[in-house]
């Protein structure tokens, strides 16, 4: 008992909720607390309430917010708490599908749409375990690689890249290709590699050949037989997206 109590203090994961709609913070509140290394420390009613709670408070890891909430909206809170030395994890837990995309820039662990389900909320937690665990487990070893970045390895050297300035991947002749904000590159690489260290960003296989960064999307364009094509902001070339991988992709962008 005594091992349990440890793990779980341990492993203890302090949220916040910060909606407008009493009965959406008692729901979502309800769902969080049958997870027992799921702690809701507080709650807030408003955008701006939400604000100066998460600047005055520093023990909380995730912040789940309402999206529309009058003078100061979800997405205006999260830009302003980028500032912060640590800024807390974001889960969008929101009524409105609308503003998937954007919120996959704010490098969102997750968009939960209202009403709530226990399946999705199990999701959205499992997802969040994986993202503070695995940064703690960072943060407690010696990294083999530069902190933060992706080791991209080339024929006659290794490259450290930011994920946030990833764009995508693509296979081309059996070539590994990476386009980044402002270099390419050709890797040593397979595409699975690379989908599989990029596991915790917001990147996604839109094709067999394709891995892309979901933050960048800008448009996502029917094409034909439940295909589609993704317009990323920078980038010209337009992006397939299979009808294997189109229902999850549009799952993920709340469409």
């Amino acid at each position: 008992m005594m091992m349990k109590e440890i793990f779980l203090m341990s492993n203890q994961i302090n949220v916040m909720i910060i909606d407008d709609e009493p009965y959406s913070r008692v729901e979502l509140k309800h769902l969080l607390t049958s997870y027992e290394d799921i702690s809701v420390l507080d709650e807030a009613t408003s955008g701006e309430q939400g604000l100066e709670k998460t600047i005055r408070l520093t023990n909380i890891h995730v912040l789940f917010v309402d999206i529309e909430m009058g003078k100061v909206s979800g997405m205006d809170l999260v830009d302003s708490i980028q500032n912060l030395k640590h800024p807390p994890h974001v889960v969008f837990a929101t009524a409105h599908p609308d503003y998937a995309a954007k919120a996959f820039r704010f490098e969102a662990i997750d968009y939960l749409l209202k009403p709530f389900s226990e399946d999705e909320v199990e999701e959205t937690v499992k997802r969040i375990r994986n993202v503070i665990h695995t940064k703690q487990s960072s943060t407690n070893e010696v990294p083999n690689q530069v902190k933060g970045k992706l080791a991209i390895e080339t024929e006659d050297r290794i490259y450290y890249v930011l994920p946030e300035d990833l764009f995508y991947v693509e296979v081309d002749n059996g070539e590994t290709r990476v386009h980044a904000r402002e270099k390419f590159f050709t890797t040593k690489l397979s595409l699975k590699d690379l989908q599989e260290k990029l596991s915790d960003f917001s990147f996604f296989r839109t094709h067999k050949s394709y891995l892309v960064n979901l933050k960048e999307v800008e448009e996502l364009i029917p094409w034909f037989n439940g295909a589609y094509q993704l317009k990323l902001k920078h980038i010209d070339e337009e992006i397939p997206v299979s009808r294997t991988y189109a229902k999850e992709l549009k799952s993920r962008l709340s469409l």
